[in-house]
């Protein structure tokens, strides 16, 4: 299994280490070309509106779309989750996007959560953090925050995440994905 994570902007690196530590390649996304091979796709935290621009300038924005919206696994991670969001963007995920929810850099915070399927708190890492409000009944809420702030969920194959797991050393959010694209592989497999 090879996994790509955007390479535009953002916690690039942290990612990549995240996936060594499941046993998974990385592959670097930068250009068109450098979608081929990879069996899934990590857009990461960082600035969203750097990012689009770079994926316009870059001529990835297009590709990428057609690929997340035939079924190519996707995992956003805060400014991710909002590029998965906006219709102008990417458009996956059936939800409206806070943009800098939680507040400005100053009002960054860490705290654990309660997630879906996972047996113990996971500790979020919340960076200008977004969150999501009237999420379609096709999304599955994951976790949420002071009740109503969704700031965790799954669609099909997509996996969006607010805060930034990839800062954790916690790997249960990348093996969540890694399983996505397993079940996602397996569906598609002649021998299935």
């Amino acid at each position: 299994m090879i996994v790509g994570v955007l390479n535009l902007q953002g916690a690039v690196s942290e990612h990549v280490d995240m996936l060594a530590q499941c046993q998974v390649e990385a592959k670097l996304i930068k250009k068109v070309g450098d979608l081929t091979g990879i069996d899934g796709i990590i857009i990461p935290g960082g600035e969203s509106t750097v990012i689009y621009k770079l994926l316009v300038q870059e001529q990835l924005l297009d590709p990428l779309k057609k690929l997340i919206h035939a079924g190519f696994p996707v995992f956003g991670t805060c400014a991710g989750l909002v590029l998965l969001t906006q219709p102008k963007a990417f458009g996956v995920l059936k939800a409206e996007v806070v943009r800098n929810g939680f507040g400005r850099q100053k009002d960054s915070f860490e705290q654990a959560i309660s997630v879906a399927g996972f047996d113990a708190p996971f500790h979020g890492v919340f960076i200008r953090a977004p969150y999501l409000t009237a999420v379609d009944e096709s999304v599955t809420v994951l976790a949420t925050i002071d009740d109503d702030k969704v700031i965790a969920a799954q669609y099909e194959h997509t996996l969006v995440t607010a805060f930034h797991p990839e800062l954790t050393g916690d790997t249960r959010f990348h093996e969540k994905f890694i399983r996505l694209i397993e079940k996602r592989q397996d569906f598609f497999s002649p021998n299935a």
